[in-house]
């Protein structure tokens, strides 16, 4: 009896152990997720910093057309350059946003979602209301409420300059020109200067046209956990009005002890309730480029 009791206690506890260890993992994850949060959106809304020359080296890829005149330095010229005319006429908007996870792996299935609506103003307010929510209360209350936590937190003007997408921060090659009739797009690689956990590494496409973000394909600079083996980014823009706003993001995240974590965000409803005319160069895109080639 008492040696039955013992292997009941014993199961119990190593059940017990599993289960803090899924969990500690799935609060790595987050880690991941801040980075996407906090690097990705600031993509489109970059700060007026002063920009700096980016790395001139350029590679193509063999099934790309013809690479057009303007150089990497020029290209990311003009897009520090949008984006900060961007982010000084958006003044404050409203939209809606849909966070899922799904977690499979040896400790079975997790799901939850929650729409949330978000309230912007310029330069750094972030107001999130909790519309809806389901599924792991676990993940619901330590991983999508801290997420929100943390993207309010991390919009003030210092965590912005070291998180944005600027030749302070990365290093840009040109890998490919991708040629359309609709959307022709610059393809770069970019290359953090530092091992910062909130910077990545991977592929942007820019819009010729636009000069703004498009998408990206990517993976954290640095591994924000032990307990994660590998994440990779997935980010669309989509435009409202003038603006470059996120679409949709995806981060899966591989766990070491087993299993994978899949975050979607899907963005939706947006509604400018404040902006101002953009610069005259958005008008007239040649302007900033005859600027770069005169420096």
């Amino acid at each position: 009896m008492r040696t039955a009791t013992r292997k009941n206690l014993f199961s119990i506890s190593q059940s017990n152990r599993q289960k803090q260890a899924f969990f500690a993992a799935l609060l790595c994850v987050l880690g991941a997720l801040i980075v996407l949060c906090v690097t990705l959106k600031s993509s489109a809304q970059t700060l007026s910093v002063s920009p700096r020359s980016a790395s001139s080296s350029a590679s193509t890829s063999p099934n790309a057309s013809p690479i057009p005149s303007l150089s990497v330095d020029q290209i990311v010229f003009q897009l520090e350059t949008r984006n900060r005319e961007r982010a000084a006429a958006l003044r404050s908007f409203q939209a809606t946003r849909t966070y899922t996870m799904h977690y499979t792996g040896p400790f079975g299935e997790r799901n939850a979602e929650m729409t949330v609506s978000l309230t912007y103003n310029s330069p750094n307010e972030k107001n999130f209301v909790i519309l809806s929510q389901s599924g792991t209360k676990f993940i619901l209350d330590h991983i999508f409420k801290r997420l929100l936590d943390e993207e309010k937190a991390a919009s003030n003007e210092e965590n912005r300059l070291r998180t944005a997408l600027t030749s302070r921060n990365y290093d840009f090659t040109l890998a490919a020109y991708e040629d359309s009739s609709d959307s022709p797009q610059y393809v770069l690689n970019v290359i953090p200067k530092s091992e910062n956990k909130y910077l990545y590494r991977g592929k942007i496409w820019v819009d010729a046209k636009d000069f703004a973000v498009t998408r990206i394909e990517a993976e954290p600079a640095k591994n924000p956990s032990f307990w994660i083996k590998k994440s990779s980014i997935n980010h669309k823009y989509q435009k409202v009005e003038n603006f470059w706003l996120p679409a949709q993001n995806r981060t899966e995240s591989q766990i070491r002890i087993g299993g994978t974590a899949l975050l979607t965000i899907e963005y939706n409803s947006y509604k400018l309730t404040d902006t101002v005319p953009l610069q005259a160069s958005i008008d007239d895109p040649t302007h900033n480029i005859r600027v770069a080639q005169a420096h």
